[in-house]
């Protein structure tokens, strides 16, 4: 369960037979292919350094008491959120890398890239044999070892927020807390589904730069999976038929 948490995949219970990619003991040797045609190359001197790995800031497991239907924000929040939604709508590609942290405390890491509207792709590191794919209408959870995937409509899994073309958060979704100090602005969105339950996904971007840091999908059972990003990049043009999922090579799990 814990890859398709990092998409937020909806699922009546947290302990189905969903592959679990283990913690990666080596560094990236490898990355989610590109295609060679890419936009013009910045000056030299403007080049981003490629940046370790962050360590992920993981919220309390306390915070997700019941929200009150009734909460209001002040000026200053509206503009905080505001600030979010215009940054996300500024997005149109984004490639980077990751580091996951599961509700057990195992880390990931892998490759990413979010063409939007709908599409997105995480390449887990070996030994994981973990991809999840989204096409703009379905996400499928992949085994590549096992060829199997579990296939779910994106317009059930929270991440479809964060993936939307263009958002304004306060209007169109459920937010039920707006933060801010010196290193985060941070949004959480609720989702109430009547057979599934109430699941939440916390945005949060970098208070100077804007930049989008991490997200945490809390599923209905209360579990949290936490999603770090970094060494973004919005200038890459890629292969749209990375977002294809495939239905011919994968079959679908039993039960």
């Amino acid at each position: 369960m814990i890859a398709a948490s990092v998409a937020g995949a909806a699922t009546p219970g947290f302990t189905q037979n969903v592959p679990v990619p283990k913690p990666a003991p080596k560094t990236r040797d490898g990355g989610v292919q590109m295609t060679a045609q890419e936009s013009q190359k910045a000056p030299a001197t403007a080049r981003v350094v490629p940046q370790p790995p962050p360590n992920p800031v993981i919220p309390n497991p306390n915070r997700n008491v019941p929200a009150n239907i009734f909460a209001t924000f002040d000026a200053n929040q509206k503009a905080q959120a505001a600030k979010v939604s215009t940054y996300l709508s500024s997005l149109q590609t984004l490639v980077g890398n990751f580091v996951q942290v599961g509700p057990d405390g195992s880390k990931t890491k892998g490759d990413f890239i979010i063409q939007k509207p709908g599409k997105v792709r995480f390449e887990y590191d070996e030994p994981s044999q973990i991809a999840i794919v989204a096409d703009g209408s379905s996400l499928a959870v992949r085994d590549k070892k096992l060829a199997t995937q579990d296939i779910y409509p994106l317009s059930q899994t929270p991440l479809r927020f964060l993936l939307s073309d263009r958002i304004d958060l306060l209007k169109d979704t459920n937010v039920v807390s707006v933060t801010a100090d010196d290193v985060f602005i941070s949004v959480t969105i609720e989702e109430k589904q009547a057979l599934i339950g109430t699941s939440r996904l916390m945005l949060m971007v970098g208070t100077k730069d804007g930049q989008l840091k991490q997200w945490t999908v809390t599923d209905p059972q209360g579990y949290d999976t936490t999603v770090a990003v970094y060494n973004l990049d919005t200038s890459k043009k890629v292969d749209p038929g990375l977002f294809k999922i495939d239905f011919t090579n994968y079959s679908t799990p039993p039960g």
